[in-house]
């Protein structure tokens, strides 16, 4: 899996401080090892580009594209449920079916770049993504939307990995520092304001704008790589394609999550539930046996012999884990039982990677200085403090007074884990295996994300459920009344009953529902800060003491 970058001269190489800063902003607000996948990519092969600057450019539309798209749907979520009538599961799904593709194919999608020419997979990820962004615009259903986000996750799996292959390729030396640091910064200011200019989009127009936004976009960035970028491969990327090992990775995880959606509407003792989840885990079984004897795996397992590697992907698996469900979440409450619009929304997410911005020069270096297992368990327990605050956010409470504090804190902690998690994954395992293990460690955080949204609508759903009951009991409104209204209907049609965008906000039923949706999100943040300890103790007792060179860090 040359793609995901099978050299390992890069990581070698220093990169400014002021660089450094930009590309963990974008690492944090994409996945916590884009900037590690950049950094590891091999040696720049094939014909000279004449066009370096226009070349960095496509690859900067490109995979903005891509990641923005990712977060700005979760402020839009509460629009697209009240237009299509969609239920808690299929909204899940909208997130999930882009997040299982893109997870499940990222590395198969980066080494078809390595063999087949890294501008046509580029330019065809492009196309699918804008292609299936149209389909999401126009999409009647919520069935058709969910089909069109996997099929732009397949496009993201394509045009992501190619685009950080494209800058190995095009630059050298000193020259792809100063191009890795453009495309961090440029990303990271896109990826931070993506969900305020989509909520905004949302408000002002509808939530079909921020998928045909993606069209114009789409346009420049094919025609900047038609025109600039050499069409390069990698001489040595003669293996076959895991398509299997992809298939069934893909295959496992969307049976395994589908299994968990379907637990809030049937019950996890349900047949559809666990036949569902025993299947996923099943099929994931025979990925890890395809893996194993495969002679060219997307996945070799091998790498996970190092502690300090296995070590590392745990963390970065509870600690996404803990950022997606949040993420995914807290924008849907805010609208729904605070009464933000889609704008304010995505302005309150903004002091997360504020946050990472003015203070990721002041920790970068404390990695190759203190070790990077002092660190990561520091990073995710404070990343835990910052989700326990979450849990005490009330609905009437001030911004400044609750959310922007919880969102300080955590924003403090992620600053703190991303640089010694990029050493550790970098520096675990010998420099030849660096670009296999940062595609792991990228995919790992991917995952982390859909399994998020799967586990933790369960907590969601039925603390909403548990809580509006208690309120209704209060109120003392009969149980026939309950059901007619679908207060609690067990599809879950709508997390509010049919009606309640009608409601004064001032009665007791829009209190009631109110106060549901914000008990059910003290209870997704408490799992997120159980899993951010939890992945700060792993730390503690995985990674071994020492440290790793400062141009790894």
């Amino acid at each position: 899996m040359r793609s995901i970058g099978a050299g390992a001269n890069l990581v070698r190489q220093h990169i400014p401080d002021s660089l450094r800063r930009a590309a963990h902003v974008i690492a944090a607000q994409a996945s916590p090892c884009d900037e590690l996948v950049i950094r590891s990519q091999p040696a720049g092969v094939g014909r000279p580009c004449q066009r370096k600057r226009l070349a960095l450019a496509a690859t900067i539309l490109g995979s903005s594209m891509a990641f923005i798209d990712g977060s700005v749907v979760n402020v839009a979520l509460p629009s697209i449920q009240s237009e299509l009538g969609a239920s808690v599961a299929a909204m899940q799904w909208v997130v999930d079916a882009y997040l299982l593709f893109l997870g499940s194919l990222v590395l198969v999608g980066g080494a078809m770049g390595d063999k087949l020419g890294r501008r046509s997979v580029f330019i065809a990820g492009i196309a699918l993504f804008a292609l299936a962004s149209v389909a999401c615009a126009l999409a009647p259903h919520v069935g058709s939307l969910i089909a069109a986000r996997a099929v732009q996750g397949i496009g993201a799996a394509l045009l992501v990995p190619s685009s950080l292959a494209i800058i190995g390729a095009v630059f050298n030396g000193e020259e792809r520092g100063r191009a890795i640091g453009t495309w961090a910064g440029i990303g990271a200011i896109t990826s931070a304001i993506g969900p305020v200019a989509g909520g905004w989009l949302v408000d002002a127009f509808s939530w079909r704008a921020i998928f045909f936004i993606n069209v114009p976009l789409a346009i420049a960035t094919s025609v900047l790589a038609v025109w600039s970028v050499p069409n390069s491969r990698d001489p040595d990327a003669s293996q076959q394609l895991d398509w299997l090992g992809a298939a069934t990775a893909a295959a496992g995880l969307g049976a395994f999550a589908f299994g968990l959606t379907e637990a809030p509407t049937h019950g996890l003792g349900h047949p559809l539930v666990l036949g569902a989840i025993g299947a996923g885990v099943l099929v994931l079984a025979a990925f890890m046996a395809i893996e194993a004897n495969s002679r060219n795996p997307m996945m070799p397992l091998d790498v996970f012999r190092s502690r300090d590697f296995t070590g590392a992907n745990l963390v970065t698996l509870l600690l996404y884990f803990g950022l997606g469900g949040a993420l995914f979440f807290l924008p849907f409450t805010l609208i729904r039982a605070h009464g933000y619009t889609a704008t304010e929304a995505g302005a309150a997410l903004l002091p997360v990677p504020v946050i990472i911005g003015l203070l990721s020069r002041l920790t970068g270096g404390w990695t190759s200085r203190y070790g990077p297992r002092w660190l990561l368990t520091m990073g995710p327990g404070i990343a835990g403090i910052g989700f326990g605050m979450l849990a005490v956010l009330s609905v009437r409470g001030s911004y400044w007074a609750s959310l922007f504090p919880a969102l300080a804190v955590l924003g403090l902690g992620m600053t703190i884990t991303v640089a010694p998690l990029t050493a550790t994954v970098m520096g675990s395992v010998p420099g030849e295996r660096a670009g296999v293990a940062s595609g792991i460690n990228n995919a790992v955080a991917r995952v982390a994300s859909l399994l998020a949204v799967a586990v933790l609508g369960i907590v969601f759903v039925w603390t909403h459920h548990a809580t509006l009951a208690a309120r209704l009991d209060q109120l003392h409104v009969p149980q026939d009344a309950r059901r007619s209204g679908q207060l609690l209907e067990p599809n879950a049609q709508s997390m509010a009953p049919p009606g309640a965008a009608h409601m004064p906000p001032g009665t007791p039923l829009a209190r009631a529902e109110a106060e549901a949706i914000a008990e059910a999100l003290r209870a997704v943040a408490l799992v997120c800060a159980a899993c951010a300890f939890a992945g700060a103790g792993l730390a503690a007792v995985t990674i071994r003491p020492g440290t790793y060179p400062s141009s790894a860090s």
